[in-house]
């Protein structure tokens, strides 16, 4: 493993997308901090499959919604696995399905707080951390965008939506916020994958209308993550990979 090839941080890595992207960037060499809410049973076997290939990980719980589990997420991972390079912020909730008109403020508040404010929270520790400006040396954030900010998800997901384009706006800002700082940010767009976050029922409905006419995988989303974080995308900031089968 180079010099280089530091700590990542991964947001909700513990199953689905995240998990593959764990995988996936241990593969490529970086040592990761797999990072989950509630089920530690999961994180410890996506750090156990990346130990046994011969990859670094570790396991940290901390709920994105919570500002004091962010700073301590930061601190227990750098002290596992060194200074922080990258930040994948995965973590997100659907925050139930429903209409507009029957959406509690309790099911917004955790949907943005967790969407919006935890992934805002995140960025900028790691932003505290790499920063040149703040004797870091640079490093890469990718944040977890959707196509559903431009689809809207009318009828069930408007609120989750709703979310997913304050992500683009975050992204394009901070990007070029930092970008003379040796920091780079971008996003991947994400269209339907097959993962506990979308029912059978759902692919099924949806999967004949996208032009590549099937479901994207996790590992499919992991792959541009890996780009995106990587030295072959370094003249890449402010950018929205759209992942989604042409949809």
């Amino acid at each position: 493993m180079s010099d280089a090839k530091g700590l990542i941080i991964v947001t909700g890595g513990s199953r689905g997308i995240g998990a593959a992207i764990c995988r996936k960037l241990a593969t490529d060499g970086y040592p990761v901090a797999v990072n989950y809410t509630t089920n530690q049973d999961l994180a410890d076997i996506v750090v156990a499959e990346i130990v046994a290939n011969g990859g670094k990980a570790v396991a940290v719980g901390g709920d994105v919604a919570d500002e004091a589990d962010i700073l301590r997420l930061f601190k227990e991972a750098q002290a596992a696995l060194g200074p922080v390079y990258g930040l994948v912020n995965n973590a997100g909730i659907l925050g139930g399905s429903s209409r507009v008109q029957d959406l509690t403020a309790e099911a917004l508040a955790r949907t943005l707080a967790v969407n919006v404010a935890g992934t805002v929270l995140c960025a900028r520790e790691a932003v505290r951390a790499m920063s040149t400006n703040n004797g870091g040396k640079g490093g890469a954030i990718v944040n977890m965008a959707s196509v559903a900010s431009r689809l809207g998800g009318p009828g069930e997901l408007v609120h989750y939506a709703t979310t997913k384009g304050a992500i683009d706006t975050f992204t394009m800002g901070l990007a070029r916020e930092v970008a003379a700082e040796g920091i780079r940010v971008n996003a991947v767009a994400p269209g339907l994958i097959d993962t506990e976050m979308n029912s059978p029922e759902r692919q099924a409905r949806i999967a004949p209308g996208i032009p590549a006419k099937r479901v994207g995988t996790a590992p499919e989303v992991a792959e541009a993550v890996s780009w995106l974080v990587s030295p072959a995308a370094s003249y890449v900031t402010g950018t929205i990979v759209t992942v989604s089968g042409g949809r």
